[in-house]
């Protein structure tokens, strides 16, 4: 029995601190977040990383305008929906997908992407893109110091800084 107890001591004393550090969303820089809502009867998940502005000009500069951008910080946003939805008027089928943004000063091209385990837009490909669409960017109400989805009527919107983007979804 005496030669049992001291592994699963160890084990009981290891095994834990293992677990913390292999867990890396405490005290990153840009903080894994979750948005969800309801479209009708369609369930909408959004998981990113929301960098904050920390006082440096966004877009155009560290968001560069007509490129892709991964819609946050770190991995690439993904977008899940556990029904068909219409976005802008086209249909985008159920599943889980990588949220691209290719943004600019008045018009953003956002992009629904096959390929949702990647890091940023290292691997994204034209080709895998399942919807693209175009929306008008507009002031924010209020100036949004963390990257933000929130619920808007008749769809949703990224806010950040001093811009919104409204995505119509039905």
């Amino acid at each position: 029995m005496k030669n049992l107890m001291l592994p699963f001591l160890i084990f009981m004393v290891v095994a834990p601190l293992f677990s913390i550090a292999q867990d890396n969303s405490k005290g990153r820089p840009s903080p894994p977040k979750v948005f969800e809502t309801v479209a009708g009867k369609t369930k909408i998940s959004i998981q990113y990383n929301a960098p904050s502005v920390k006082g440096r000009e966004i877009w155009g500069k560290l968001v560069p305008y007509k490129k892709i951008w991964r819609t946050g910080a770190n991995e690439a946003t993904t977008f899940e929906c556990d029904g068909d939805l219409m976005v802008e008027g086209k249909l985008l089928p159920k599943g889980k997908y990588a949220l691209f943004t290719i943004p600019d000063k008045t018009e953003w091209i956002i992009i629904f992407h096959s390929n949702t385990n990647q890091w940023g837009t290292y691997e994204y490909k034209q080709e895998g893109d399942v919807l693209r669409v175009n929306v008008k960017a507009v002031p924010a109400a209020a100036f949004q110091e963390q990257l933000l989805f929130t619920s808007i009527p008749n769809g949703i919107a990224i806010v950040w800084e001093n811009l919104s983007v409204p995505i119509m979804i039905k």
